[in-house]
């Protein structure tokens, strides 16, 4: 895992805690959920790749 990839998760998630702000103090609640909630789908779409790389590695170091 790269440190871009971490810095690129922590950019996805300012972004979307700043969102989530500014439509909090606006009064749109339930887009502010909306984005919060499409913000932690593209951390895990970004993820998933990783956790599958992690287990083949597993795999193959026990071999199993």
């Amino acid at each position: 895992m790269d440190v871009d990839f971490v810095f690129k998760i922590a950019a996805i998630g300012i972004i979307t805690c700043v969102l989530n702000t500014v439509l909090v103090r606006s009064g749109r609640e339930d887009q502010a959920m909306l984005t919060t909630l499409a913000g932690v789908i593209v951390v895990l779409m970004m993820l998933i790749p990783q956790i599958s790389e992690l287990f083949s590695t597993v795999k193959s170091l026990f071999d199993l």
